[in-house]
């Protein structure tokens, strides 16, 4: 599937799994790919931080439509816990705002404090944050060196695993131990405020360094490519509409209810239930040759509305 841009070209509708380099910016990532790609409509499921590292979905023309199921699929991340030393962004990138010597705190110690980190828990949005308070995006808030009171949100950590780091070289030396951390938990989780919290639980400070995302759903880093790759290999390695998706069930429908996608009409549940749709959706609707049509979700009890339907689907009531 490919799309037009705004100068008449032609360029590829697809997921990118980028794995986003160091010093980079997730706008940066997502404006080099429109580059790589000549396709000047691109966006992200999911801002990274600029200093860490791994999966970053990047949506190509389309694809920007589907994002929208993307953005809420779980993470998995490695980095590590500086014991002893808090920062103004709770990253290795702030300024260095406390110390303590926390010598003391013990593998178990941690594992313990970890441990009360896991499951259902409220947590504060740092202040660097891309979440909006106010109408303004609190990491501007941050630049013009103001701090306003967030409220808690509940997020889950399914899995926070600790380790003692093989890195053990901190500034100031002597501050306490680095943790090497591993992290399973839902969209909108800060790895950094756990950092910080597990440094509070220990009863000093830390922050976080060398944070890389390994997972954001079923795509890791080993389905990943670097900007370089990509720039070699090109649209080659842009994957098509329907695996932006994966994980969602598909219905394959024939070509009578294919013109009805087309037009956009709401669908009986049964015409899709037929075509082995289960549950309530959203389903992924495709043709008999797997190209992706339309996203679906119940509406009632009985039928069925789209909530998006790709430019190709449109083409073919035309």
């Amino acid at each position: 599937m490919r799309g037009t841009d705004r100068a008449g070209g032609r360029g590829p509708d697809g997921l990118v799994v980028v794995d986003k380099p160091a010093g980079w910016t997730s706008h940066d990532v997502v404006a080099r790919c429109r580059r790589i790609f000549a396709q000047p409509r691109a966006g992200h499921a999911g801002t990274l931080d600029p200093d860490a590292t791994g999966v970053l979905l990047v949506g190509l023309g389309q694809v920007t439509r589907l994002l929208q199921f993307l953005s809420g699929l779980p993470k998995r991340y490695r980095g590590e816990v500086v014991l002893g030393v808090s920062t103004s962004t709770l990253d290795s990138g702030g300024e260095v705002t406390g110390t303590w010597d926390m010598r003391q705190v013990t593998l178990a110690d941690a594992r313990k404090a970890a441990a009360a980190l896991t499951g259902e828990i409220w947590q504060v949005p740092p202040m660097v944050s891309a979440v909006k308070v106010g109408g303004q995006r609190l990491h501007r808030l941050a630049r013009a060196g103001l701090e306003v009171p967030r409220p808690a949100r509940q997020v889950r950590v399914g899995r926070f695993e600790v380790d003692l780091a093989a890195d053990q070289q901190v500034e100031p030396a002597g501050a306490g131990p680095v943790l090497a951390v591993e992290v399973e938990c839902s969209s909108g989780t800060y790895v950094r405020s756990l950092a910080a919290d597990l440094g509070r639980l220990l009863g000093g400070g830390a922050h976080l360094r060398r944070l890389r995302r390994l997972s954001v759903g079923p795509f890791s880093v080993a389905d990943a490519a670097t900007l370089e790759e990509l720039a070699a290999a090109g649209p080659a390695r842009a994957l098509p509409a329907v695996a932006a998706l994966a994980g969602m069930p598909v219905v394959q429908l024939g070509p009578p209810a294919v013109a009805g996608v087309a037009h956009g009409r709401v669908l009986p549940v049964a015409v899709l239930q037929d075509a082995g749709a289960t549950g309530a959706g959203p389903w992924a609707v495709v043709d008999g040759e797997g190209q992706l049509l339309a996203v679906y979700q119940a509406h009632g009890p009985d039928r069925a509305k789209p909530v998006v339907v790709l430019e190709a689907a449109a083409g073919l009531g035309s």
